[in-house]
């Protein structure tokens, strides 16, 4: 038996179109996304499949569909494999966290998706757009970033929100802080400084307005024991079920320490499965830990290789 982690994708792996090839191959996907989309009442699939782009990637929508596509993916792995393999630990990538209390049997899958369109709606409204934004810091140390963000803070806030992989760093902030922080971040020798399409400044403390009405919709679901150990952005440990719903509202202000949360998790594990849509994870764990092979599963392609390496074949 193959002792895997699984990696749960966020904002930024979805593209119109996106799963097309395994929903032929297994009924299972589309029978998820319809039970996703009765639970908010939204055509999920369609949107997915048919766009509008801009529709598809506002935050509200973007939250709720990944979930359902790795919940999706993950009930394939489980039908196909299921018996082969065991999860030692999950993490998941912001919103993918929600996707992995999913797979660890947390949440539900209505109570999952309910919960990422409320988080998406208020991370939506805590900053008005056009207001805040990240942006991605190539070939940077965390020390160098935080150096960038104090010099830059002089102009608006800003600060650093998702630690990906060496070298990868995002900001977020208001508008005037990232666009110093960029100018900064380049005197200061990165090799890149990328403004994001992202609607706000997310895992910064200009989301901490959401945290207060996320609680409240963070209480009103139902909470289960976990089949296997999943690990939080915000600390990059383990909580109780008790402790889960107040990690989830740190994340919302906190930054997404990927790097952490890979080493944390991985301790154990013969191989990653990246559970979800596009590549994303799978190019940022190569540069965290060279020693762990991580699959990706976002098309039928991908997906042969996992069965394959999982059944001894790759």
């Amino acid at each position: 038996m193959k002792q895997v982690v699984l990696y749960f994708p966020g904002q930024g792996a979805q593209q119109l179109g996106m799963l097309a090839d395994l929903a032929v191959q297994y009924p299972i996907v589309k029978q998820t996304f319809e039970q996703a989309s009765k639970a908010i009442n939204q055509d999920l699939w369609s949107l997915v499949q048919n766009g509008p782009a801009e529709e598809l990637n506002l935050t509200y929508n973007t939250q709720p569909i990944l979930v359902t596509a790795s919940a999706a993916i993950w009930r394939i792995i489980q039908q196909e494999v299921g018996d082969a393999i065991n999860v030692v630990a999950a993490a998941g990538h912001s919103v993918g966290e929600y996707s992995a209390l999913y797979a660890a049997g947390i949440l539900s899958l209505e109570d999952a998706v309910r919960l990422v369109k409320k988080r998406g709606e208020l991370m939506d409204t805590a900053v008005p757009a056009g207001e805040g934004g990240m942006a991605a810091i190539l070939g940077l140390d965390s020390e160098q970033i935080q150096a960038v963000c104090n010099e830059a803070s002089s102009v608006g806030v800003v600060e650093p929100a998702n630690f990906n992989a060496p070298g990868q760093i995002v900001i977020a902030g208001t508008a005037a802080g990232i666009k110093q922080a960029c100018i900064v971040a380049k005197e200061a020798g990165a090799k890149r400084a990328l403004p994001l399409q992202v609607s706000g400044p997310f895992h910064s403390s200009l989301m901490k307005q959401a945290a207060e009405p996320f609680l409240e919709a963070l209480a009103n679901v139902k909470w289960s024991a976990p089949a296997f150990d999943v690990y939080h952005n915000a600390n990059n440990a383990v909580s109780s079920v008790a402790d889960m719903q107040q990690r989830l509202v740190e994340q919302l202000y906190s930054p997404v320490n990927w790097i952490g949360a890979v080493e944390a998790s991985s301790a154990g594990a013969e191989l990653a499965i990246e559970v979800g849509p596009g590549k994303v994870i799978s190019g940022l764990n190569k540069r965290i830990n060279k020693e762990l092979t991580t699959y990706s599963t976002g098309d039928s392609a991908s997906f042969e290789k996992l069965l394959g390496a999982i059944k001894g074949e790759g």
